[in-house]
């Protein structure tokens, strides 16, 4: 499995044998960044926000996941569950967190959530592999809370998004605030992040793992 960040919320994931995925597609003259042009067999939006919901952007005629639901696409299986953020101005902009199935692997995308989720929502979750978490505030989870919602799933793997870098036009926190959240001193980043489909996870320990944004696409 390959995880491919390409700024703000959005990824492309790809395993062999099963669909490509990509999550929360944006405007890049909303968001910054490059334009995007990627191509995938199913695109998810987890908002109806022109950081997220930039569907033309994916080719490639992508079955599209837009709310909460159950789904199967390509030995993917794609449970949405809509969350309700609590917008200071009271205008509830529905989300909708994506746990992807592939089998031996889960990964949860949450998309613009920004508020603590209850227990029994994150134990509806299930186990956790790989968590993709907005980190920055810019209307989702800042740092505490992301770090809260983190000792909450016990994820094995956090992928970080939704904050500052150089390329993004938006104004979020930087990760260094995260990383000082979760007690973190130095953390190397990398271009993608590659993984076995069966690889064995240590129980006992979640790690974060940053990526660079990658500007040119597929």
């Amino acid at each position: 499995m390959e995880i491919t960040w390409y700024g703000h919320a959005c990824f492309r994931i790809t395993e062999r044998g099963f669909a490509t995925v990509v999550t929360d597609p944006y405007d890049s003259a909303v968001v910054g960044y490059n334009p995007l042009k990627l191509k995938a067999d199913i695109v998810t939006v987890s908002c109806n926000d022109l950081g997220h919901n930039n569907l033309s952007a994916v080719k490639g005629g992508a079955f599209e996941i837009t709310g909460p639901g159950e789904y199967e696409r390509g030995g993917v299986f794609i449970t949405g569950i809509q969350t309700t953020p609590q917008n200071p101005d009271g205008k509830a902009l529905r989300n909708t967190l994506y746990v992807l199935d592939y089998g031996k692997l889960t990964i949860l995308h949450l998309g613009k959530v920004n508020y603590v989720p209850s227990q029994s929502l994150i134990e509806e979750l299930g186990n956790i592999n790989i968590a993709l978490v907005p980190v920055g505030d810019g209307g989702a989870l800042n740092a505490s809370k992301a770090a809260e919602v983190i000792s909450m799933l016990e994820p094995n793997i956090v992928i970080p998004m939704h904050y500052e870098t150089p390329y993004s036009k938006l104004e979020l926190d930087p990760l260094s605030k995260f990383l000082k959240e979760m007690g973190i001193t130095s953390l190397e980043t990398m271009e993608s992040y590659k993984l076995a489909s069966n690889i064995a996870f240590p129980e006992e320990e979640t790690h974060v793992i940053a990526l660079d944004p990658k500007l040119t696409s597929l």
